[in-house]
């Protein structure tokens, strides 16, 4: 019997569910539902569980150091924190939790404020960073998928490597179907080790070219190893370059544990035009395994329209991966409205520093140190350079035209200085917005910063229109 509150109760209660999890496991196995790699791939996963929740911790700690507040239950169902503060004693993989962090080296920090009566600040942009702790993925959904959509993936990604070989070897009807062949022996029954069952179906006559095949082969992922979701942390950043400066900075403190990176916050290839960045790090590496964690960064704005399309992704995994062109094109819309709304905050944003633009010049004037220097902080993951390249001549340009001028400095500029500070706005829209799928769309201009908005995101759009 399970007592909650007990001070075990949490070890306990895991220590349960990773005995039913690996009963799950080693029946899938016996059934032929998985072969024996996977199976022990699998039992890695879902064994010792509360060692691998003790690893999140470890990676979130060096992150962000201690909580901010207190650690909250999460509700799945309304996105949101539950009333009432978790007990740390009661934290375990089987439930998630949310709780707020500090990121502090934000290169946005206290940048951005309003004031108002009563000599109250109010922080447009904040450091707080929150972070959703998922629960562990259900052993039933983990075989679901490494028996569903990624082996279908794999089946797919072997019969196209295997194909490549052969036609550099063979006619193409010849290779074509011995690829069928392969696809066909894959189909029958769960194979996460490829080279073998290719070999056996070329035969022989196929010798020079084998070790060939051996080498592409052994590129693909097998299924189980793009399982990389059974443990999941969904961090939520007010801005972009907070978001890959952290993910930079796990690439220095940890290196090692990174497994792979994806930025996606200007993926215009997306039909249900998602945004964020995923970062997968190995939380067994200590120990010696590969156990995945995988950090999905995603801004704040954006979320509350993310939220809103999580009904079709519930139809499309229901459907075993049926897609629906009416839901993809909803999802599509709805993040498209999540972009205008994250773009018009850093609008505003982007005139608070105009406001700013008069003082930075008179507390830099003679010793040539700006307020902003270092902000934001240049980031790798960013556009190409010929992009960047191509906006600074052309705004250069429309500076020399005075098309972009500043009126409130307390001396005159010369255009040198000019075309610097708006450099330095431009160059605060490019880390920091979105570009649209909806090429045409553009801010009303009604104020110089939302001039020079439109003026950036313009230039960024002719770049994804080539």
């Amino acid at each position: 019997m399970l007592h909650f509150g007990s001070d075990t109760w949490a070890q306990d209660v895991t220590a349960d569910n990773d005995r039913k999890n690996l009963f799950a496991i080693k029946k899938a196995v016996t059934e032929g539902r998985i072969d024996a790699d996977a199976g022990e791939y699998m039992e890695r996963l879902y064994s010792n569980s509360m060692t691998w929740l003790r690893e999140v911790f470890y990676v979130l700690g060096k992150s962000f150091g201690a909580p901010k507040a207190a650690v909250m239950k999460y509700d799945y169902e309304t996105d949101s924190a539950v009333d009432g503060p978790l007990r740390i004693a009661d934290i375990n993989p089987l439930a998630p939790y949310v709780v707020n962090h500090r990121l502090d080296a934000d290169p946005m920090r206290n940048q951005f404020f309003t004031s108002s009566a009563g000599h109250k600040i109010d922080l447009s942009v904040s450091s707080i960073v929150t972070v959703i702790v998922a629960a562990q993925k259900r052993v039933s959904r983990a075989l679901d998928k490494i028996t569903g959509k990624y082996y279908n993936d794999y089946v797919n990604d072997v019969c196209d490597a295997a194909r490549r070989v052969l036609l550099a070897h063979e006619r193409e009807a010849s290779a074509n179907a011995l690829a069928d062949k392969i696809r066909t022996r894959l189909s029958e029954r769960y194979i996460s080790a490829a080279s073998e069952t290719v070999l056996s179906i070329i035969g022989r006559g196929h010798e020079k070219i084998a070790v060939d095949l051996i080498r592409a082969l052994d590129k693909v992922a097998t299924p189980h190893a793009r399982l990389r979701d059974v443990y999941r942390v969904k961090c939520l950043f007010d801005l972009i370059p907070q978001a890959r400066l952290f993910i930079e900075r796990l690439y220095e403190t940890m290196p090692e544990r990174v497994i792979s990176v994806r930025d996606k916050f200007y993926d215009m290839q997306n039909p249900r035009n998602y945004r964020d960045a995923k970062i997968i790090l190995n939380i067994g590496a200590d120990l010696g395994h590969v156990v995945p964690l995988e950090i999905i960064c995603q801004v704040r704005t954006f979320f509350e329209f993310e939220r809103q399309t999580h009904d079709s992704y519930e139809f499309t995994r229901c459907t075993r991966g049926r897609k629906s062109v009416g839901m993809e094109a909803r999802s599509a819309s709805l993040m498209e409205n999540g972009v205008k709304s994250y773009n018009r905050m850093i609008c505003h944003c982007l005139e608070d520093l105009f406001e700013r633009v008069g003082w930075n010049i008179l507390y830099s004037r003679n010793n040539n140190i700006s307020m902003f220097e270092g902000f934001p902080k240049e980031c790798k993951l960013y556009y190409p350079q010929k992009v960047l390249d191509n906006i600074r001549e052309k705004l250069d340009d429309a500076v020399e035209n005075e098309v972009f001028r500043i009126d409130n400095s307390p001396a005159k500029l010369s255009r040198h200085q000019e075309s610097k500070i708006f450099n330095f706005m431009a160059r605060f829209i490019l880390v920091s917005a979105m570009p649209y799928t909806q090429h045409d769309w553009a801010l009303p201009a009604t104020s110089q910063a939302e001039k020079l908005f439109n003026f950036v995101m313009r230039e960024v759009q002719r770049y994804y229109k080539k």
